[in-house]
């Protein structure tokens, strides 16, 4: 394996870690897909550094645990949105 994605998986990890950072929010700070963040902590990370690749799943298993929570979260908060939208716009009629 290349040495720069020996670092990145390492980064990626950390980075999970730290921030308790989900795929898609590690993804978009890294600049790369969501597949290669995966990749790189479920499949790589264990050939490098198993220890760390133990604590990066801990986190990736509880963000798996709750997505079906923040998915319900963000549809309330756009409904929300949309309603208070709704009623400011009859107020100023």
């Amino acid at each position: 394996m290349k040495d720069y994605i020996e670092e990145r998986a390492v980064a990626i990890a950390n980075y999970i870690i730290d921030h308790n950072a989900t795929v898609r929010q590690t993804a978009k700070r890294f600049g790369i897909s969501k597949s290669t963040v995966h990749k790189d902590c479920t499949e790589r990370l264990i050939s490098i550094n198993p220890a760390l690749a133990a604590q990066t799943r801990v986190v990736l298993d509880l963000n798996k645990s709750e997505r079906h929570i923040r998915g319900g979260m963000a549809t309330k908060e756009k409904y929300q949105y949309q309603h208070r939208l709704a009623i400011c716009s009859r107020e100023e009629k």
